[in-house]
């Protein structure tokens, strides 16, 4: 999995103040310098009386000024069973790479054995892993050596079956039935800045499934560069709560 931050708001803090302040200001924040505006704010720089507002306003769940700016993130290589958990939110965006138009004819099928185009769960090599609803703990070796096996010779025979139907004439879009829901996806998605913390108390929390959450401290890693105050307040105060956030 690779996650990387395409396109996002410039300048999002000076943004969301912005957008805060013109709730109780007279003067028309549009007219005026970013310096005029926040002028009543408390602290001695810009930056201090940027993080003033901005902790303000998420310790008092006013959260409107965070829907203005917003982040465009390019992901490789997740599961389609991610996939589907992601999309489940609203106000995302979501372009998916289609099974439809790209085929993966040219698969080696050895190759998906070692790791190719399949999101292998870590519990297929963890002896050790505990998984949410599982049953029991930790398993012999033994049965982690037969744990992989039937995982990956399953695998295998999916893509296999997958090119053979292509072969026989069968279209993509229907080949691909056969494809099991660990095949890796890439996909952008664009979120504002308020429904990017709302995802991530929704899937970097303990319960929700390894690879989402891997996904989630992926983006909010690059979040807290990109608008720094705000994610750094959510880092230390908000984060791991439900914080009702979504809109």
């Amino acid at each position: 999995m690779d996650v990387h931050l395409l396109e996002a708001t410039d300048a999002p803090e000076r943004v969301i103040c912005t957008a805060a302040r013109n709730d109780y200001s007279s003067s028309f924040v549009g007219e005026q310098s970013f310096e005029s505006t926040m002028e009543s704010v408390e602290g001695k720089t810009i930056e201090e009386k940027k993080r003033t507002l901005i902790g303000h306003l998420l310790r008092h769940g006013h959260f409107g000024p965070f829907e203005h700016v917003h982040a465009t993130f390019a992901v490789k290589g997740i599961s389609r069973s991610c996939m589907a958990q992601i999309t489940r939110h609203r106000h995302v965006s979501f372009d998916i790479q289609s099974q439809r138009y790209v085929s993966f004819d040219d698969i080696d099928p050895e190759d998906v054995r070692a790791g190719e185009l399949i999101v292998a769960p870590p519990s297929v090599s963890d002896a050790d892993w505990i998984g949410r609803n599982q049953q029991g703990g930790s398993v012999s070796e033994e049965t982690l050596e037969e744990r992989e096996r039937v995982f990956k010779e399953s695998v295998v025979r999916s893509v296999e079956s997958y090119q053979q139907l292509l072969d026989l004439g069968l279209p993509p879009e229907d080949a691909r039935f056969v494809l099991p829901i660990g095949s890796k996806v890439n996909m952008v998605m664009t979120l504002n800045a308020r429904m990017l913390m709302h995802v991530a108390d929704m899937r970097s929390a303990a319960d929700s499934q390894w690879e989402v959450r891997r996904m989630t401290e992926q983006v909010l890693d690059l979040a807290s560069e990109w608008c720094p105050i705000t994610f750094d307040h959510y880092e230390k105060h908000m984060k791991g709560r439900k914080n009702r956030l979504a809109p």
